[in-house]
């Protein structure tokens, strides 16, 4: 039998695309979130020239942390999806390169903004490749829903770059807030797909997780709604109830997937409490829409809390289950990760609307809580994603 504790030595962080994308996210994560503490807590000065801070933040947590999150999801599942290897070695290093020029040049040179999109593009669009591949190769166009949306996220990315650049005048608002949107239905896409599967196998297929379909298109028709609404046409009676709609009919979803013995397993409430938090990301952008709550706390309730939740909690079960790993025994570790962002959100969210005075507090308190969760999550799975796998295979 493996032992499920020890690493094999050699080293293999460009053999399959989660490995690089996954360590680089979580560095980069910590890296923006302490940058934006200084800047907006510490008025820290970082010019970004025609750049807002708040544009920057939002561009590098979605195009940045997000997107590198989704690349090395994408470029592992669809290995998964066709049969066919995907990108690795010197071919995947270099798209990572692509993406990582792009970031540090938004930290370290935040002038050069225009530079940094030429590489985000290049990254973008390579990325596009290297997925549609093989999904034509093997003929799966069950992916082109998820594959459409990494196309549109491209596009939104380009608008921010065009509205920085003076060509396009809602560019930076579509990039930052489309980009957003589309996380989040990328997000409730898979999440629909793999979630219930997920908890079947991570209860020893002990319960039946029903998944209604008809939940799955009223979503994406309520989405598509809400989504038009917020970008193009601004109209908050519109958006408000889309958002109430999904709200309704994605609480229907966790409901159905609801059973008690999740709440023994960190992979498992952490997927189920990320769903949980977009759902009230959405009750609170329709009371929001009325005047009873704050459409920022709204946005970061879907940012923060549903993104943060949810890619933690699919790295680290993407990572153990890759790597060779069990993922029926997880690293005590994970329950610690996952409940230094759970506490993170509850203070993101809950306690600028409790104690509204002390509000910078809170975002640094949440703050400390991100980089603690992510930190602690390179401590703990950096050895795994660098190494070969436990049993001895390639990916």
């Amino acid at each position: 039998m493996i032992n499920q504790q020890n690493n094999t030595t050699g080293f293999a962080l460009f053999n399959l695309g989660f490995r690089p994308f996954f360590l680089a996210a979580s560095l980069h994560s910590i890296l923006v979130v302490l940058v934006w503490m200084f800047v907006y807590s510490f008025n820290y000065d970082f010019s970004l020239s025609e750049l807002s801070l708040f544009q920057w933040h939002a561009h590098e947590m979605i195009y940045g942390y997000s997107m590198a999150v989704i690349a090395g999801f994408l470029l592992t599942a669809v290995k998964n999806w066709t049969g066919i290897q995907t990108i690795h070695g010197w071919t995947l290093a270099g798209l990572v390169s692509l993406w990582l020029v792009s970031r540090l040049i938004f930290i370290f040179a935040p002038g050069a903004v225009s530079i940094a999109g030429v590489f985000d593009m290049l990254f973008m669009l390579s990325l596009i490749v290297a997925v549609v591949a093989p999904v034509i190769k093997a003929g799966n166009w069950r992916q082109s829903g998820i594959l459409f949306k990494l196309v549109l996220l491209t596009v939104f990315n380009l608008c921010f770059y065009l509205g920085y650049a003076g060509y396009l005048d809602q560019g930076l608002y579509w990039g930052v807030y489309g980009g957003l949107y589309l996380v989040i239905g990328l997000i409730l896409t898979v999440g629909s797909r793999v979630i219930p599967f997920f908890i079947e196998r991570g209860l020893d297929n002990k319960v039946q997780i029903a998944n209604p379909f008809w939940v799955t298109i009223a979503g994406m028709l309520i989405f598509l709604v809400f989504f038009i609404s917020e970008l193009f046409l601004q109209n908050t009676l519109i958006s408000g109830i889309s958002a109430a709609a999904l709200s309704i009919v994605y609480s229907i979803r966790l409901y159905a997937w609801h059973t008690k013995g999740i709440w023994s397993k960190p992979l498992l409430w952490g997927l189920y409490l990320a769903i949980l938090f977009i759902v009230v990301g959405f009750l609170l952008f329709a009371l929001s829409s009325i005047g009873y709550a704050s459409r920022f706390i709204a946005v970061h309730t879907l940012a923060y809390a549903g993104i943060g939740m949810i890619t933690l909690s699919m790295m680290a079960r993407v990572t153990i289950g890759h790597t060779g790993r069990q993922v029926a025994m997880p690293p005590k570790a994970v329950g610690y990760i996952l409940l230094l962002m759970l506490t993170g959100s509850i203070v993101r969210i809950l306690m600028p609307v409790i104690m509204p005075a002390a509000y910078v507090i809170w975002i640094i308190i949440s703050q400390c809580f991100w980089m603690a969760a992510f930190l602690l999550f390179v401590m703990v799975f950096a050895p795994m994603l660098c190494c070969s796998r436990v049993d001895g295979q390639f990916g």
